[in-house]
């Protein structure tokens, strides 16, 4: 009789669509974030970290110290300007250093005409200073030639 009071009203119920239910949707939720948990702790805890692999494949080098070196700056009528510079030399291995230890003085002779035609304005940036260090390594290679330095590294500038 409900039914017929219903249809004769004019009202005709909709079917109802059917809903998933909540626990579904949030046991699905949950093996995802599972899954994703799971998946980094294993990167996290059993690959073995890209850093150590590239740390264990790196060579052993030497570093050689150079005595600090004071020397004037090319000016252009101004005042004098000083430069104060400690320099070490990165090499390869044990010979390398010891082969530029007789060549010192031909290694401080080239460093010394080199930075006495600076500028201070040569040195502004870090590009002036990248190029320093380029030029230093350039000249120290051809000091101590066969042997070779890696890098030269700066130890202190002061430009005054």
């Amino acid at each position: 009789m409900a039914a017929e009071a219903d249809i004769e009203s004019g009202e005709v119920a909709a079917p109802e669509k059917k809903k998933l239910p909540v626990m579904l949707i949030a046991m699905v939720a949950a093996v995802v974030v599972l899954l994703g948990g799971g998946a980094g702790a294993y990167f996290m805890f059993f690959s073995a970290p890209a850093e150590d692999q590239h740390i264990a494949a790196l060579p052993e080098t030497f570093i050689f110290n150079l005595p600090t070196m004071t020397v004037n700056l090319r000016g252009e009528g101004e005042r004098e300007q000083f430069m104060k510079l400690t320099v070490a030399l990165e090499v390869a291995n044990e010979e390398v250093m010891e082969e530029i230890q007789p060549r010192m003085a031909k290694v401080v002779d080239a460093f010394q005409v080199y930075l006495r035609e600076l500028r201070k304005s040569d040195l502004e940036g870090s590009a002036g200073i990248y190029r320093l260090k380029e030029e230093l390594r350039r000249r120290v290679n051809i000091a101590i030639f066969p042997a070779q330095v890696e890098s030269i590294l700066f130890k202190e500038i002061l430009v005054q």
